[in-house]
């Protein structure tokens, strides 16, 4: 058995529980949070250093948000906050699970002018069933609602998988907040501070604001899912594929690194590197 580094009050735990997001303030320091914003933001750069577009001629989605995927495959240091045992252990205690793997971590640059994020699940997008997941929001900044703040609707992962979101905006998407299962509950915004983290389940319906000043949204962000979680359907999805998790299968393999209970070493990136889980979030 394994102590957690950050133990969480029963208080937190019962209000991820009932509504579904909980913030926990500072636990990153503010070293911390220059260390790892240099790496993220350096990635970022390197990986998007071709991209000359305005935000103009960027697709609906794309002025959402730049994302880069699985930064811990390609950062050292980056690696070192996706693999960090106290979000992992955090992750297990809201879960109430023993184990947990990471299913992506990515970063999410809301460009200054940046478009609000549209009401959606995560976990509608992918092939995992009700595998219980949760998301760390782990901000490198302060974010107020005009900078593109989250939002949840308080106790919408209980009303478990609704419609499909194209967040895409290939297609209309469809409105969520007026689902009858949200019995018209509303998302509440929350701003944060640097070095904060909001948790949200990956059923709760959440959206982000647009970012109306003219500094970039920085946010890093990681997604745990259960170790007992077992693939749902067989529609393409990277992280399973390239595991060669077959449907009904356990959910583990390359790239699906274990990180509650801690590792004695960080994992080590595999050799394919990239891809993509189709639409994510804020």
């Amino acid at each position: 058995m394994h102590d957690y580094p950050l133990v969480l009050s029963e208080q937190t735990i019962n209000e991820f529980d009932q509504r579904g997001f909980v913030l926990t303030s500072g636990v990153l320091s503010s070293d911390e949070v220059d260390r790892y914003g240099v790496a993220v933001d350096a990635e970022v750069a390197r990986r998007t250093q071709g991209d000359q577009r305005t935000m103009v001629q960027k697709s609906r989605y794309e002025q959402s948000f730049i994302q880069c995927m699985r930064l811990w495959e390609t950062e050292p240091v980056v690696r070192e906050l996706s693999c960090d045992s106290r979000l992992a252990g955090m992750a297990a205690q809201l879960l109430g699970e023993s184990g947990v793997l990471m299913w992506q971590d990515q970063a999410l640059y809301k460009e200054a002018g940046g478009q609000a994020t549209t009401p959606h699940q995560d976990q509608t997008f992918w092939p995992v069933g009700d595998s219980p997941i949760i998301s760390a929001w782990i901000a490198l900044d302060d974010v107020s609602v005009r900078g593109g703040a989250m939002a949840y609707v308080p106790g919408s992962h209980k009303a478990g998988a609704l419609r499909v979101v194209d967040i895409t905006h290939r297609t209309e998407p469809y409105d969520i907040l007026t689902d009858p299962a949200l019995q018209g509950a509303q998302p509440e915004f929350v701003e944060v501070s640097a070095g904060d983290v909001i948790w949200h389940h990956g059923y709760t319906v959440h959206q982000a604001a647009a970012n109306q000043t003219n500094q970039t949204r920085r946010v890093f962000t990681v997604v745990y899912i259960s170790d007992a979680g077992r693939r749902a359907k067989s529609f393409p999805c990277f992280p399973l594929d390239r595991a060669g998790v077959g449907q009904g299968d356990l959910i583990q393999g390359e790239g699906l690194p274990r990180l509650w209970p801690p590792q004695s070493t960080l994992p080590e990136p595999g050799l394919d590197i990239g891809g993509a889980t189709g639409p994510q979030h804020h």
